[in-house]
């Protein structure tokens, strides 16, 4: 469940069902079949799901006794007709009880619920929200806690280049020779590296006298020259020093819990990266939405204060807790139960398993491990945490659905069992023939499911944060005449950090009608031009004379 693959020497421990990413290595079985850990997690999930208790529907118990108290009405409504009337009135009294009959049919009261139901799960399952069964979606409007794994659930699970700082004036052919280092290293964030590069446009070159160093890092030459990528370790073995201000930016990475990689050049620092499990885009407005729906969220992680911390600041979060181990995640959802929280448990991953069987409400991230998924009684298949407030409306428009069905279904029979047994028979005559009956019957169910049918005329969607400046302007402020701008995207080769993209942005800013906007990962530039498109010579001039030795491609 880490974000940041770990790296394991010689003599640690290795836990069954985890993957080794790279290289080979020899291990010695202590523990096999039940000792394993991940049969101790199959142990808890099975335990915790066999303690949850059958559910009981209220449909179901009406229903158990709805046909032997309508045949009883019946047969009183026939032995009242004879009694008051004898018998002249035998006729009468055949029709009022078979109307009786055919009027209380309980149709509308079984369709109430599975037709809510139905409905409510195909409307999930259009926004990418997989409900297995009735009971998740019953239950999930009444869930007031909500617990959420970090790796893979509030972040993209996937260690990415968060941030480099470079000590040496930009220049390509350090990133091909970073790029053709990483292609041959088997640490665990050499592929996050690799990535980072790509995206900058970098490419290989010639290299020779490889070694990897366990433990610290590798180094190769290049054109008699040495260059080496590890950790502070093979720093301190080169004999490299950190200026002041890249020491400053270090430890705050650090103390951010984020993990840095060093680049050089014999004994000379070259950059220093900063490699990290990025958030997920939408974790911050789906936290936002839950806690304004009343909802407490919590944040269990395996991983260390620091890095939670960091995460639950930017999540918005008011509750985590770091360093927790599989069954301590469980153990903590028990708590939350006994001091009478109805809670719902959102993870992806093995180590999530038993939480997920041990809470009210287990849901999965679609991109998560397979056991998850089985546990879990909902899965966001899009992976997307704005999916649960979505879910959580669905969940309370169903239940207002269902309870709508029932109201209806229920003052059918109390308005129409009467009148079909003829109480109206001596104020005015009317008695109520058994086809209308039937008619009337039929109607009720069709208008059970109709009302059902209106769930899927509800948005559930989501909107959007607006973005920060996007306020509402005042009604006498005057409103900027509009003109027709054109937007291009380019790709941009050669920046390798934050400095990098400001140049660029500048440079393009410079030229008029242009407005440009310039990231660094993915390294683009979207250019928006209202005084006419430039072409890319022009917009290649501007940065080569403003920004440097920087390239533009469509």
């Amino acid at each position: 469940g880490e974000p940041i693959p770990v790296e394991k020497v010689a003599g640690d421990r290795v836990l069954a069902g985890t993957i080794n990413q790279k290289g080979a290595f020899t291990m010695e079985a202590t523990g096999v079949g039940n000792e394993t850990v991940l049969a101790q997690i199959v142990k808890m999930v099975q335990a915790a799901q066999g303690s949850k208790a059958p559910v009981q529907r209220i449909v179901d118990k009406i229903s158990g006794i709805f046909v032997p108290v309508v045949v009883l009405l019946s047969i009183v409504t026939f032995i009242c007709w004879m009694v008051i009337g004898g018998g002249d009135y035998f006729s009468y009294a055949l029709l009022s009880a078979v109307s009786v009959l055919v009027i209380a049919c309980p149709c509308a009261l079984g369709l109430a619920t599975p037709t809510a139901l139905m409905v409510g799960m195909g409307k999930g399952a259009e926004r990418h929200i997989l409900i297995k069964d009735a009971y998740a979606l019953e239950t999930l409007c009444k869930v007031d806690t909500i617990v959420l794994d970090k790796t893979g659930t509030l972040t993209e699970g996937i260690p990415v280049v968060v941030d480099s700082c470079w000590l040496t004036e930009s220049n390509v052919c350090y990133l091909d020779i970073l790029y053709t280092a990483e292609l041959k290293s088997e640490h665990p964030l050499a592929s996050a590296i690799i990535r980072w590069l790509e995206d900058s446009g970098a490419s290989t070159c010639e290299a020779g006298d490889f070694e990897s160093l366990t433990g610290r890092g590798i180094r190769m030459e290049v054109n008699g020259v040495t260059y080496w990528v590890g950790s502070h370790g093979l720093l301190e073995v080169f004999g490299s020093e950190i200026p002041d201000d890249t020491m400053k930016q270090i430890r705050q990475w650090q103390d951010n819990g984020i993990s840095v990689v060093y680049y050089g050049e014999g004994n000379r620092l070259l950059a220093v990266l900063a490699i990290s499990d990025r958030i997920k885009p939408t974790s911050i407005q789906a936290v936002s939405e839950l806690q304004s729906a009343g909802i407490e969220v919590y944040m269990l992680t395996g991983d260390n204060e620091a890095t939670a911390q960091e995460i639950a600041h930017k999540a918005g979060i008011l509750h985590y807790k770091a360093g927790v181990l599989p069954q301590e995640k469980a153990a903590f959802i028990g708590n939350l139960q006994k001091n009478g929280k109805k809670v719902a448990m959102v993870g992806d991953g093995i180590n999530d398993s038993a939480a997920l069987a041990q809470a009210d409400l287990s849901i999965a991230m679609g991109g998560g491990s397979d056991i998850a998924m089985d546990v879990a009684k909902m899965t966001i298949i899009s992976s997307d945490l704005t999916k649960i407030p979505e879910a959580l409306k669905l969940s309370k428009l169903t239940v207002r659905t269902i309870r709508q069905n029932l109201f209806w279904a229920f003052i059918y029979n109390i308005i129409g069992v009467p009148v079909a047994a003829g109480v109206l028979y001596p104020v005015n005559g009317f008695l109520l023939n058994p086809m209308i009956a039937g008619a009337a019957m039929a109607f009720s169910s069709v208008s059970v499911v109709t009302n059902s049918l209106r769930l899927k005329r509800k948005k559930i969607e989501i909107a959007e944060s607006p973005a920060i400046g996007n306020a509402a302007k005042p009604d006498n402020e005057v409103k900027p005449l509009t003109k027709k701008v054109m937007k291009k995207e380019f790709k941009v080769e050669g920046m390798m950090c934050n400095h990098c993209r400001m140049h660029v942005e500048k440079a393009l800013n410079g030229m008029d009608g242009v407005h440009a906007t310039v990231s660094l990962n993915p390294p683009v530039a979207t250019v928006e031009f209202s005084e006419g498109e430039k072409t890319l010579d022009e917009l290649q001039a501007a940065v080569s004379a403003e920004a440097g030795d920087y390239t533009l491609k469509e």
